[in-house]
């Protein structure tokens, strides 16, 4: 259309941004960087100030996972992405098997198949809007697989495969975009990995890793026999999970990190405890997703991309659109409007909307959202 939509201001939601990552970072957040400004700011990773904001982050997420007898939060730069090659280089002593269900729960698997000290490894794929786990294989030793799959909005199980424990393999979950926003037992997990600009609302660029005693014991054999003689497989230090381990103990990490983001990330953890924890923060997001597919379903030119109701995802909703309404067209009028980052993931190639509904975002936000998409698709059938 040549003329721009104008939503009227009454409907518009208090803050428009909906991006499944980066998300919405709360005000009181940024407020917390200005008051860091002259303390922590431009100061030394390696010193007091500094490391009191990382052990706060280490203190809060260790009461938010409810962490079990001998598990460990651990933190490296690099972003979740970077963790799948340490996974490769630390954890996985020979071959994994994976689920694969959409763009990031592949990009591990691909790492992995390109690791040239890693036999190739078993894929067990599903279609995008479904997931598929890992299932028992006899020659593996690590299972892995994404909790939520940001690509298109579908929650999968987190639950050991049955005999892995018994055949000795450790259990790798991504949970980049659903730490935080989806319910979750890290007992059946040996990793438990994310980044933090979904849920934990702050910036990219660092990894954070619910580790178990038997992860922490993998990486030190992998490491170990690294370093002997005739040894195929070079870990460098950037991806050595065992000096990630060592300097997280001391409340720091091995490479100088973005201040800014534990800054942030430290003050959304007390955010989320001081609410109530994981049981708020998993609450508030299943009715905010509740909000969007329950609209979809009444919605005669919309409906839930994922169809089984237990895959769909409390922190990313992916919503498809007839063909007769343009996906694309709304969303630019959406974000005429201020309303931004709701457009469907670019290689999944659907008509489709995304929507973050993480812990920052408001529940009633969701709701002036779907009011702004309607008033949108019916002025662009005029």
């Amino acid at each position: 259309m040549a003329n721009t939509i104008t939503i009227p201001q009454s409907m518009l939601p208090e803050d428009g941004r909906f991006g499944s990552g980066p998300s919405k970072i709360r005000e009181a957040q940024v407020r917390a960087l200005d008051e860091g400004a002259h303390t922590l700011l431009g100061t030394s990773h390696r010193q007091s100030p500094v490391r009191q904001v990382v052990a706060s982050i280490r203190e809060g997420l260790s009461s938010f996972f409810h962490l079990p007898d001998g598990y460990e939060i651990v933190l490296g730069n690099g972003g979740a992405s970077a963790f799948w090659d340490m996974a490769c280089a630390s954890l996985i002593s020979r071959r994994a098997a994976f689920g694969t269900y959409g763009s990031f729960s592949t990009k591990f698997a691909k790492s992995a198949a390109s690791a040239p000290f890693l036999e190739e490894p078993v894929i067990y794929a599903g279609e995008p809007g479904t997931f598929r786990l890992p299932e028992y294989t006899e020659d593996v030793d690590a299972y892995c697989w994404a909790h939520n799959e940001t690509s298109t909005g579908v929650a999968a199980p987190v639950r050991r495969v049955a005999g892995s424990r018994e055949q000795g393999a450790v259990t790798l979950v991504d949970g980049t975009s659903a730490a935080g926003a989806l319910p979750v037992d890290v007992s059946q997990t040996d990793a438990y990995y994310f980044s933090p600009q979904k849920a934990f609302g702050s910036d990219g660029g660092l990894w954070i890793a619910v580790l178990s005693p038997a992860a922490i014991e993998r990486a030190s054999e992998v490491e170990h026999s690294a370093t002997l003689e005739g040894a195929r497989r070079w870990v460098p230090p950037f991806l050595s999970l065992s000096a990630a381990i060592e300097n997280s103990r001391k409340d720091q990490t091995l490479n100088t990190p973005a201040v800014a983001t534990l800054i942030m990330l430290a003050n959304q953890i007390r955010w989320l405890n001081d609410n109530g924890g994981m049981d708020w923060s998993t609450a508030r997001c299943a009715k905010s997703a509740s909000v969007l597919y329950d609209w979809a379903a009444r919605s005669q030119y919309a409906q839930p991309f994922v169809a089984d109701t237990d895959a769909r995802s409390h922190s990313v909703v992916t919503i498809d659109l007839d063909d007769a309404v343009s996906a694309k067209q709304v969303v630019a009028a959406l974000r005429d409007n201020g309303i931004v980052d709701t457009s469907g993931y670019r290689k999944l190639g659907r008509n489709q909307l995304r929507i973050g509904v993480f812990p920052s975002v408001e529940p009633a936000d969701v709701v002036a959202l779907t009011s702004c998409i309607d008033y949108v698709v019916e002025r662009l059938a005029e």
